[in-house]
């Protein structure tokens, strides 16, 4: 990353313990400390489009969104889940994101509306990379629905599941959302929350627990030797 800065990040799972805000607190903040110190901008997640922009360490948290970037050293940004997907971005200019993406949000447009944000914070050759999330072997859904996102996503999100059911394909539509603002997608940090027991799932399991994403720009002080 330029002017001597590098990204942080970090997908958790149960290893991390539960991280859902609603959490005792108690328990809450130990956790939190031990993978990132200091206050976190997390988000009451509406499975909308709304985009936070955060300008110092901890602004925006609690807010009702479903994404936040910032070009800022030291702030964390922080999206929950137990299936959908959580989408970190980043660009060369030193300005990242980090969003949550359901179905819902991603038919709304969140991750089209969070690359915006980005580039107007000065960001150019945006890269995404989409964490554990639900696979479309353990994600039954709804026919209406699913050809209603065939129709906006294009037909790669439509599958089945491993018992032959219709299923959506989550990260197939992550990809078109991105593709759409030229956002290239790595594939490689995410699993399937459904088969793998080390990860939260509330339509696998009907876990109440959440793992995160976890964003930051840090200065590279190796770069500065």
């Amino acid at each position: 990353m330029a002017n001597g800065r590098r990204v942080w990040l970090c997908f958790t799972d149960r290893s991390h313990g539960d991280l859902r805000i609603s959490a005792d607190p108690a328990e809450l903040g130990p956790r939190r400390a031990k993978l990132a110190d200091g206050p976190w901008t997390w988000l009451r997640q509406v499975h909308g489009d709304s985009v936070v922009i955060v300008s110092r360490v901890g602004e925006g948290a609690g807010q009702p969104a479903d994404a936040a970037v910032t070009r800022q050293v030291g702030p964390i940004l922080a999206v929950h889940s137990a299936d959908c997907a959580t989408v970190a971005l980043w660009s060369g200019d030193g300005v990242v994101g980090a969003a949550h993406a359901g179905w819902r949000g991603l038919r709304a447009g969140v991750l089209e509306r969070t690359v915006d944000a980005m580039v107007a914070l000065g960001a150019r050759q945006v890269a995404g990379l989409v964490g554990p999330c639900i696979h479309p072997g353990c994600y039954a859904f709804g026919p209406q629905d699913l050809a209603d996102l065939v129709e906006h996503f294009g037909p790669a999100v439509a599958a089945r599941t491993v018992d032959g059911r219709p299923a959506l394909d989550l990260v197939a539509a992550v990809e078109a959302a991105l593709g759409r603002c030229e956002v290239p997608l790595d594939r490689s940090f995410t699993r399937c929350t459904g088969c793998d027991p080390a990860t939260f799932s509330h339509r696998a399991r009907g876990d109440r627990g959440r793992q995160a994403l976890l964003v930051r720009v840090e200065d590279d002080l190796e770069g500065d030797d």
